[in-house]
């Protein structure tokens, strides 16, 4: 997997009609983003498991699991809760909308429905909820990722990465406070399609936890016991 494209957004597309997620697909990635899929709620959750989108179009009617049962599980779960969703339905009651923005959709669309509209509301959205990104830079606490220098710095010291450990930093400073696997960051930050053994992961953090604490700061990666690592101002081992 091309390295480059690990900072683009990724968009799950949520849709059982095989003609429209290619037209999504194809669309998507023009613009500029990462693309997976799912043709069924049970899918979709899997997925979800496996991969970090940034943003969800989730269609409602969905085989084996509704697409409403699947935003109710996305809000549910600390790791998915503030997961971007997009309601894509063929049903345009006003009811209907406003079941599925109780539900916990951030936006809606009927079906049909006008292509560079859908685009416009997930670059908005997007831009809402990754507002530091679209400047070229992250930020937690006193860590800020310049990306476009390709520069990292804490309380204004001048922290030096290797790249896996700078992809490794991007990646959980786009989710700060979340936790995840030594699975999920393999896939999230060395690709799906790249083997390595997850102890491998290990080896990278205590690498970024190096660089990036100086005496007497706080350790800013957790590492949580059987689940995983999260930047954390915490910092505690649990």
């Amino acid at each position: 997997m091309d390295r480059d494209n690990m900072s683009k957004p990724l968009v799950m597309v949520v849709e059982d009609e095989a003609a429209l997620v290619t037209m999504l697909r194809y669309n998507l990635e023009k613009e500029g983003y990462r693309v997976c899929e799912a043709v069924d709620g049970e899918e979709a959750l899997t997925v979800l498991a496996e991969r970090n989108p940034d943003l969800v179009l989730l269609d409602w009617m969905l085989p084996i699991l509704s697409g409403i049962e699947v935003c109710r599980q996305i809000r549910r779960k600390p790791r998915t809760r503030d997961l971007p969703v997009i309601m894509l339905t063929a049903r345009g009651e006003e009811g209907d909308k406003v079941r599925g923005l109780n539900t916990g959709a951030d936006d809606y669309l009927t079906k049909p429905f006008s292509l560079p509209e859908l685009l416009a509301r997930v670059k908005a959205l997007l831009r809402r909820v990754r507002p530091n990104q679209s400047k070229g830079a992250l930020q937690y606490e006193a860590i800020v990722m310049d990306l476009t220098a390709h520069r990292v710095t804490r309380a204004g010291r001048s922290i030096h990465l290797g790249p896996t450990e700078f992809r490794l930093l991007q990646f959980l400073l786009q989710h700060p406070g979340c936790v995840f696997s030594r699975e999920e960051l393999l896939n999230a930050v060395w690709g799906p399609d790249i083997y390595v053994e997850p102890r491998t992961v290990d080896v990278h953090i205590r690498r970024l936890r190096k660089a990036l604490n100086g005496e007497d700061e706080t350790d800013i990666i957790r590492t949580v016991r059987a689940a995983g690592y999260a930047l954390d101002a915490e910092g505690a081992m649990v």
